[in-house]
Protein backbone atom coordinates (compact mmCIF):
# COMPACT_ATOMS: atom_id res chain seq x y z
CA UNK A 1 0.00 0.00 0.00
CA UNK A 2 1.16 3.59 -0.43
CA UNK A 3 -2.08 5.69 0.28
CA UNK A 4 -0.66 9.47 1.32
CA UNK A 5 -3.34 12.22 3.15
CA UNK A 6 -2.66 15.58 4.00
CA UNK A 7 -4.54 17.22 5.66
CA UNK A 8 -4.51 21.30 6.49
CA UNK A 9 -0.68 21.06 6.48
CA UNK A 10 0.84 24.63 7.72
CA UNK A 11 4.58 25.42 8.04
CA UNK A 12 6.70 28.33 8.87
CA UNK A 13 9.78 29.34 10.23
CA UNK A 14 10.56 32.40 11.97
CA UNK A 15 13.55 34.85 10.65
CA UNK A 16 16.34 35.89 12.16
CA UNK A 17 15.22 39.10 13.16
CA UNK A 18 12.02 37.75 15.02
CA UNK A 19 9.25 38.23 12.18
CA UNK A 20 7.32 34.78 10.87
CA UNK A 21 7.57 33.27 7.20
CA UNK A 22 4.91 31.37 6.49
CA UNK A 23 6.11 28.73 4.07
CA UNK A 24 2.82 26.31 3.74
CA UNK A 25 -0.73 26.88 4.13
CA UNK A 26 -4.05 24.77 4.44
CA UNK A 27 -2.93 22.14 2.41
CA UNK A 28 -4.94 19.37 2.06
CA UNK A 29 -4.67 16.31 -1.04
CA UNK A 30 -4.59 12.88 -0.90
CA UNK A 31 -2.01 10.38 -3.41
CA UNK A 32 -3.32 7.37 -4.00
CA UNK A 33 -1.77 3.73 -4.02
CA UNK A 34 0.34 3.58 -6.94
CA UNK A 35 0.02 6.70 -8.25
CA UNK A 36 2.67 8.97 -9.61
CA UNK A 37 2.28 12.15 -8.64
CA UNK A 38 4.23 16.01 -9.59
CA UNK A 39 4.03 18.64 -7.28
CA UNK A 40 4.12 21.63 -9.52
CA UNK A 41 5.79 25.03 -8.66
CA UNK A 42 7.95 28.35 -8.88
CA UNK A 43 10.67 28.59 -6.32
CA UNK A 44 10.48 29.14 -3.10
CA UNK A 45 6.87 28.40 -2.99
CA UNK A 46 7.53 25.28 -0.04
CA UNK A 47 7.91 22.61 -2.45
CA UNK A 48 11.28 21.21 -0.85
CA UNK A 49 9.61 21.86 2.44
CA UNK A 50 6.12 19.94 2.23
CA UNK A 51 8.85 17.04 0.93
CA UNK A 52 11.07 16.84 4.42
CA UNK A 53 7.53 17.00 6.47
CA UNK A 54 6.09 13.98 4.17
CA UNK A 55 9.54 12.05 4.28
CA UNK A 56 9.51 12.62 8.13
CA UNK A 57 12.38 14.88 8.33
CA UNK A 58 10.91 17.88 9.94
CA UNK A 59 7.94 18.59 12.10
CA UNK A 60 4.92 20.34 11.04
CA UNK A 61 3.78 23.19 12.58
CA UNK A 62 -0.20 22.47 12.16
CA UNK A 63 -1.89 19.71 10.22
CA UNK A 64 -1.46 15.50 9.64
CA UNK A 65 0.43 13.63 7.32
CA UNK A 66 -1.16 9.91 7.17
CA UNK A 67 0.57 7.09 5.12
CA UNK A 68 -1.61 4.00 4.73
CA UNK A 69 -3.94 4.67 7.79
CA UNK A 70 -0.75 5.42 10.11
CA UNK A 71 0.33 9.74 11.01
CA UNK A 72 4.27 10.38 9.98
CA UNK A 73 5.89 11.95 12.81
CA UNK A 74 9.33 11.14 12.53
CA UNK A 75 11.50 9.46 9.57
CA UNK A 76 10.02 5.79 8.74
CA UNK A 77 11.37 3.10 6.60
CA UNK A 78 7.65 3.22 4.41
CA UNK A 79 9.01 5.82 2.58
CA UNK A 80 12.16 6.89 0.49
CA UNK A 81 13.48 10.09 -0.74
CA UNK A 82 15.56 10.60 -3.74
CA UNK A 83 17.64 14.08 -3.90
CA UNK A 84 18.75 16.71 -6.84
CA UNK A 85 22.38 16.33 -4.94
CA UNK A 86 22.88 12.10 -5.20
CA UNK A 87 24.02 12.44 -1.91
CA UNK A 88 26.45 9.51 -2.49
CA UNK A 89 29.27 8.64 -0.39
CA UNK A 90 32.14 9.08 -2.93
CA UNK A 91 34.75 6.99 -1.06
CA UNK A 92 32.19 3.67 -1.38
CA UNK A 93 31.70 2.27 -4.92
CA UNK A 94 28.01 1.79 -6.67
CA UNK A 95 27.19 -1.19 -5.27
CA UNK A 96 28.11 -0.25 -1.31
CA UNK A 97 25.93 2.68 -2.15
CA UNK A 98 23.07 1.07 -2.77
CA UNK A 99 23.58 -1.59 -0.12
CA UNK A 100 24.11 1.37 2.57
CA UNK A 101 20.69 1.77 3.93
CA UNK A 102 20.53 -2.27 3.89
CA UNK A 103 23.47 -2.36 5.83
CA UNK A 104 22.04 0.14 8.47
CA UNK A 105 19.07 -2.34 9.14
CA UNK A 106 21.68 -5.10 10.00
CA UNK A 107 20.72 -7.04 7.12
CA UNK A 108 23.77 -9.85 6.49
CA UNK A 109 25.94 -8.98 3.70
CA UNK A 110 25.39 -11.64 1.50
CA UNK A 111 21.60 -10.47 2.08
CA UNK A 112 21.46 -6.91 1.22
CA UNK A 113 24.44 -7.56 -2.01
CA UNK A 114 22.02 -9.77 -3.45
CA UNK A 115 18.72 -7.03 -3.07
CA UNK A 116 21.58 -3.99 -3.93
CA UNK A 117 22.53 -6.25 -6.75
CA UNK A 118 18.65 -6.79 -8.31
CA UNK A 119 18.29 -2.82 -7.75
CA UNK A 120 21.53 -2.20 -9.72
CA UNK A 121 20.09 -4.41 -12.25
CA UNK A 122 16.53 -2.73 -12.68
CA UNK A 123 18.94 0.89 -13.39
CA UNK A 124 21.08 -0.71 -16.01
CA UNK A 125 24.15 -0.34 -14.39
CA UNK A 126 25.32 -3.82 -13.56
CA UNK A 127 28.56 -3.03 -15.62
CA UNK A 128 29.40 -0.57 -13.16
CA UNK A 129 29.39 -2.24 -9.77
CA UNK A 130 32.66 -1.30 -8.56
CA UNK A 131 32.97 1.95 -9.83
CA UNK A 132 33.16 5.18 -7.66
CA UNK A 133 30.73 8.03 -8.02
CA UNK A 134 33.24 10.31 -9.64
CA UNK A 135 33.56 7.65 -12.05
CA UNK A 136 30.47 7.97 -13.09
CA UNK A 137 28.26 10.91 -14.98
CA UNK A 138 25.77 13.39 -13.31
CA UNK A 139 22.97 10.91 -14.98
CA UNK A 140 24.23 7.93 -13.80
CA UNK A 141 25.03 8.46 -9.99
CA UNK A 142 21.30 9.62 -9.90
CA UNK A 143 20.21 6.26 -11.03
CA UNK A 144 22.59 4.80 -7.96
CA UNK A 145 20.18 7.47 -5.75
CA UNK A 146 17.35 5.54 -6.87
CA UNK A 147 18.55 2.31 -7.04
CA UNK A 148 19.66 3.05 -3.10
CA UNK A 149 16.81 4.59 -2.33
CA UNK A 150 14.09 1.60 -3.80
CA UNK A 151 16.24 -1.10 -2.38
CA UNK A 152 14.69 -0.23 0.90
CA UNK A 153 11.52 -1.42 -0.76
CA UNK A 154 9.26 1.87 0.50
CA UNK A 155 5.55 2.03 -0.58
CA UNK A 156 6.30 6.06 -1.04
CA UNK A 157 9.28 6.99 -2.75
CA UNK A 158 9.77 10.77 -2.56
CA UNK A 159 11.80 12.85 -5.52
CA UNK A 160 12.87 16.41 -5.00
CA UNK A 161 14.47 17.69 -7.97
CA UNK A 162 15.96 14.88 -9.14
CA UNK A 163 17.00 15.67 -12.60
CA UNK A 164 17.02 19.51 -12.30
CA UNK A 165 20.95 19.56 -12.54
CA UNK A 166 21.14 17.63 -15.74
CA UNK A 167 21.52 18.28 -19.38
CA UNK A 168 17.96 18.51 -21.32
CA UNK A 169 18.93 15.25 -22.94
CA UNK A 170 19.84 13.11 -19.72
CA UNK A 171 16.76 14.45 -18.47
CA UNK A 172 14.70 13.23 -20.27
CA UNK A 173 16.35 9.79 -20.66
CA UNK A 174 15.63 9.66 -17.23
CA UNK A 175 12.25 10.53 -17.00
CA UNK A 176 11.54 8.31 -19.83
CA UNK A 177 13.81 5.30 -17.48
CA UNK A 178 12.15 6.67 -14.08
CA UNK A 179 8.41 5.33 -15.43
CA UNK A 180 9.87 2.18 -16.56
CA UNK A 181 11.22 1.91 -13.17
CA UNK A 182 7.69 3.22 -11.39
CA UNK A 183 6.01 0.52 -14.05
CA UNK A 184 8.07 -2.64 -12.74
CA UNK A 185 8.19 -1.80 -8.71
CA UNK A 186 4.49 0.26 -8.69
CA UNK A 187 5.71 2.53 -5.78
CA UNK A 188 3.62 5.03 -5.16
CA UNK A 189 5.89 8.28 -5.95
CA UNK A 190 5.55 12.24 -5.63
CA UNK A 191 7.92 14.03 -7.49
CA UNK A 192 8.82 17.78 -7.34
CA UNK A 193 9.42 19.93 -10.34
CA UNK A 194 9.30 23.14 -11.55
CA UNK A 195 8.89 22.26 -15.15
CA UNK A 196 5.74 21.71 -17.09
CA UNK A 197 7.41 19.50 -19.38
CA UNK A 198 8.83 17.37 -16.60
CA UNK A 199 5.17 17.29 -14.77
CA UNK A 200 2.66 16.84 -18.19
CA UNK A 201 5.41 13.64 -19.96
CA UNK A 202 5.07 11.51 -16.20
CA UNK A 203 2.41 12.29 -13.75
CA UNK A 204 -1.00 10.86 -13.33
CA UNK A 205 -2.39 13.77 -11.56
CA UNK A 206 0.08 17.45 -11.31
CA UNK A 207 -0.72 19.43 -7.96
CA UNK A 208 -0.07 22.97 -8.65
CA UNK A 209 1.40 24.89 -5.40
CA UNK A 210 1.17 28.61 -5.27
CA UNK A 211 3.92 31.45 -5.08
CA UNK A 212 4.36 31.63 -1.05
CA UNK A 213 2.71 30.94 1.20
CA UNK A 214 2.42 27.92 -0.93
CA UNK A 215 -1.80 26.71 -1.38
CA UNK A 216 -3.50 24.41 -3.78
CA UNK A 217 -3.97 26.48 -6.84
CA UNK A 218 -5.25 23.85 -8.69
CA UNK A 219 -4.95 19.53 -9.34
CA UNK A 220 -5.12 18.13 -13.02
CA UNK A 221 -5.39 14.69 -13.88
CA UNK A 222 -3.43 14.14 -17.15
CA UNK A 223 -5.57 11.73 -19.69
CA UNK A 224 -2.75 10.93 -21.63
CA UNK A 225 -1.60 7.27 -22.36
CA UNK A 226 2.02 6.04 -22.06
CA UNK A 227 4.09 6.22 -23.23
CA UNK A 228 3.75 10.20 -23.87
CA UNK A 229 5.30 11.95 -27.30
CA UNK A 230 6.19 15.29 -26.30
CA UNK A 231 6.13 16.49 -30.04
CA UNK A 232 2.47 15.43 -30.17
CA UNK A 233 -0.51 17.57 -30.60
CA UNK A 234 -2.09 16.02 -27.63
CA UNK A 235 0.60 16.97 -25.49
CA UNK A 236 1.24 20.41 -26.77
CA UNK A 237 -2.69 20.61 -25.74
CA UNK A 238 -2.24 19.55 -22.50
CA UNK A 239 0.98 21.58 -21.50
CA UNK A 240 -1.04 24.36 -22.82
CA UNK A 241 -3.89 24.01 -20.34
CA UNK A 242 -1.41 23.26 -17.62
CA UNK A 243 0.17 27.20 -18.87
CA UNK A 244 -2.99 28.50 -18.87
CA UNK A 245 -4.51 27.37 -15.67
CA UNK A 246 -0.87 28.33 -13.59
CA UNK A 247 -1.02 31.76 -14.75
CA UNK A 248 -4.92 32.19 -14.41
CA UNK A 249 -5.32 30.63 -10.56
CA UNK A 250 -1.73 30.88 -9.28
CA UNK A 251 -0.06 34.25 -10.22
CA UNK A 252 1.07 36.34 -7.64
CA UNK A 253 -1.93 38.40 -6.57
Amino acid sequence: MGNLEIRDLNQSFVRDDGSRLVVLEHLTFDVKDKEFVCILGSSGCGKTTLLRLIAGLDAAEAGSIILDGEEIKGASPKVGMVFQEYSLFPWRTVIDNIAFGLEMKGIRKDERYQIAGQYLDLVNLSQFRDSYPSELSGGMRQRVAVARALALDPVLLLMDEPFGALDAQTRNMLQTELLAIWEKTKKTIVFITHSVDEAVFMADRIIVLSPRPGTICTILPIDLPRPRERTSVEFALIRRKVLDLISQKCSIQ
